[in-house]
Parts: structure tokens; C-alpha cells; sequence
């Protein structure tokens, strides 16, 4: 590290000529790719966004007669069992399982990152017992609690996002507190402690900031895996009821119709596999991004 800074100083202090010779370094594609996986991410986020002026039709009511084919009849990806647009479907089904990964992903940073934060910078019996606590929800299944949760409230999107909430914030507070105990052993905190400063004061000015990045950066890779765990749960009937445009219920619902109506549970599944996969780059290209300031 001692070396690096200098060399990070005199590429910034270099001529015009030589810092597009940087530029064309593997760094410099590195970085290039990075954020064009990020604005990957916006991408899909204002997609999701302007899903209402953007499907051609209602997601839930029927617009043609059923089992058109796709490019047919004006229908892009065609329509399923009952004449719905499958376009329309899946559009808003990227639109909801995005939205809701965003939702459990805040509630966990919120929850778990206030514990964390808490139990790092007290330390002591306050430590321990929130640390047990956290244990208590890792040790418990996380995808059999969220069922058993669904199952006893009853199927519906806001029931799933509540049982995947439940099982999600440990996570954030075991990170959290793990950087704010290396941070409280930092110089500068113990200096801001030797100065009078109270213990909130040192929580919210030198804590808290400290432990943002790696927080950040788990969240953004836990994008994906939220996706993929909505729609599982979908799958199993455990979402939104019907007609309600769900890319895990729809391909559950349009599995009958694989061999000849192909199109009703494939287009779902791809929706899905894309929308995971921009995630995952997204949370890569934020790590590295974070990782090289």
C-alpha cells in the first residue's frame, strides 16, 4: 500500500498523453466494464420504473385469444392460457420481484446494520446478546422459516416479503458489527474517544461511515440471490395470488404447456435468468469499484 499511493498521485499528476496510456491498462478496462455493469443496473431499475407506460397492455386482463404464438397478431412474446400478453406479464414481474428485492435488501441493511452497529460499538454483554440473537436466526433454515411464515399468514407478496425479511438481516449485522469492532480499534476513533467525544458521537462520525462499503457491497450482491429466492418461493405458490404477474408463479403456472405452448413458462424463466445475472455483474462491478478507492 505504501507504494501504491505515490503511483496513484503521479498517474493523476500525469500528462495528458500519458494518462490515456493508463486509461488503455487492464485497470482501465477493468474499471470500464465495472461501470457498465452499474449503469446495467440503473438500466434495469428505470425499466422497472416506466413498466406502466412502457406494456402495451393490463398484465392481468385478457387482450387476444389464448396460445398466440410470439409475432403474431402484434403480441412480441404472445399470450398465455387465458389471452393475457406475456410481454405485458413478464414486464411487470421484472418490475415486481426487482422491487421487492430492494425492499428485503433495505429492511435487512436497516435492521441488521443498526444491531451490528450497536453491538460492535458497546460491546460486552450487549454484544453477546445480540450476537446470540443473530445466531439463533442463522441457525434456524432460512427458506423452511420463510414458508412456514407464508403458510401461517397466508400467500400474498407482502407476507413474502415479511418472511424473507425475517431470515435476510442477520447477515447485515454480523458484517456490520465485524467492521465496526476492526474500526473501533482504528487510531483515529481512539483519539475521538481520548477527545471528549460521546459514544454516539464516535458511532455516527467514525463508526457508521466505516462500515458503509463493505455493506454497500453486500448488498448489491444479494440482489441476485434475493430474485432467485422470491421467485422460488413463487414457484411453490407461496407469492401473490393469481392473476398477479409473479415470474416464478407464472413459469410455475405455464409448466403444463413446456411442449407445445413453449413460450408461456420460458419467457419468464429467461426474465428471471437475466434479471439475476445483471445483479450479480452490477455487485461485482460495485465491488471492484469500491475496492479501488
Amino acid at each position: 500500500m505504501a507504494v501504491a499511493e505515490p503511483a496513484i498521485g503521479w498517474q493523476r499528476s500525469a500528462p495528458p498523453r500519458v494518462r490515456r496510456k493508463l486509461s488503455d491498462t487492464a485497470v482501465g478496462r477493468v474499471s470500464n466494464a465495472d461501470r457498465v455493469a452499474i449503469l446495467g443496473l440503473v438500466a434495469v431499475t428505470a425499466v422497472c420504473i416506466a413498466a406502466p407506460w412502457i406494456a402495451p397492455h393490463s398484465p392481468t386482463i385478457p387482450v387476444g385469444r389464448p396460445f398466440i404464438p410470439p409475432h403474431h397478431n402484434g403480441f412480441v412474446l404472445g399470450t398465455d392460457e387465458v389471452g393475457r400478453d406475456v410481454f405485458s406479464r413478464v414486464l411487470y414481474g421484472i418490475r415486481s420481484s426487482w422491487f421487492s428485492a430492494l425492499i428485503v435488501i433495505a429492511s435487512g441493511v436497516i435492521i441488521g446494520g443498526l444491531i451490528g452497529l450497536v453491538a460492535g460499538a458497546y460491546g460486552g454483554w450487549i454484544d453477546s446478546a445480540l450476537m446470540r440473537i443473530t445466531d439463533l436466526f442463522l441457525a434456524l433454515p432460512g427458506p423452511i422459516l420463510a414458508i412456514a411464515v407464508v403458510a401461517a399468514l397466508g400467500p400474498s407478496l407482502q407476507h413474502t416479503l415479511i418472511a424473507v425479511a425475517i431470515v435476510w438481516w442477520p447477515f447485515y449485522a454480523r458484517i456490520v458489527r465485524g467492521e465496526v469492532r476492526a474500526l473501533a480499534a482504528r487510531p483515529h476513533v481512539e483519539a475521538a474517544r481520548l477527545a471528549g467525544s460521546s459514544r454516539i458521537r464516535v458511532m455516527r462520525r467514525h463508526l457508521m461511515p466505516g462500515a458503509v462499503p463493505a455493506t454497500i457491497v453486500t448488498a448489491s450482491l444479494d440482489v441476485g440471490n434475493l430474485v432467485l429466492t422470491l421467485a422460488a418461493l413463487s414457484f411453490l405458490g407461496l407469492g401473490a395470488p393469481a392473476p398477479a404477474p409473479e415470474l416464478g408463479a407464472m413459469a410455475a403456472r405455464g409448466l403444463p404447456y413446456l411442449l407445445e405452448e413453449w413460450w408461456i413458462p420460458v419467457w419468464p424463466g429467461i426474465a428471471l435468468f437475466l434479471l439475476a445475472l445483471v445483479a450479480n455483474l452490477a455487485g461485482d462491478g460495485l465491488r471492484d469499484l469500491i475496492g479501488d478507492r
